[in-house]
């Protein structure tokens, strides 16, 4: 089957045997997503695919077959899930932390991404210049930038400046 040939198929063939999945899977989407899977398998073997004789059989097979795997894989995965209780009791973030992301949030966003990078995801600065497209040097002026602002943060407790609890 000439690339040509395959797409007039498709074109004859998607629309009925998507109707024919909705049928079986009960969902419009699935159906689409299989019976596209299976013409996308199908592509591989568009040469001999007219030998073969049923061409549109062999798509609706295999995409059943994807549709009743999908299916499995999606019901192990429930009964898997409902085997792992739910933890009895998630902590909260502690008060730090809930300190550090309010004063992170306060700051410019490339600041913040730059601290981020920097000291939460171990980058040295010249892989963080690589990662944010800014230069180096820019990097280290929004890390020695973000590093004054956070600690002014830190210092006043629940974030008020220290000028205002002066008055």
């Amino acid at each position: 089957m000439t690339e040509d040939e395959f797409d007039a198929f498709y074109a004859a063939a998607f629309p009925r045997l998507t109707g024919q999945l909705y049928a079986f899977t009960g969902d419009h989407g699935e159906a689409q997503d299989v019976v596209q899977e299976a013409f996308v398998r199908a592509w591989d073997r568009r040469r001999e695919f007219l030998a073969e004789g049923a061409p549109e059989a062999w798509i609706r097979t295999v995409a059943t077959r994807l549709a009743v795997s999908r299916w499995r894989r999606a019901r192990r995965w429930l009964e898997l899930v409902r085997r792992i209780p739910p933890p009895e009791h998630t902590p909260g973030p502690d008060p730090e932390r809930a300190a550090l992301v309010a004063a992170l949030r306060k700051l410019p966003e490339a600041q913040r991404m730059a601290l981020v990078l920097h000291h939460l995801c171990d980058l040295s600065v010249e892989q963080v210049a690589s990662e944010t497209g800014a230069p180096v040097g820019t990097v280290k002026a929004r890390l020695s930038r973000g590093r004054a602002v956070l600690a002014r943060e830190l210092a006043t407790g629940d974030g008020e400046r220290e000028d205002d609890r002066v008055r």
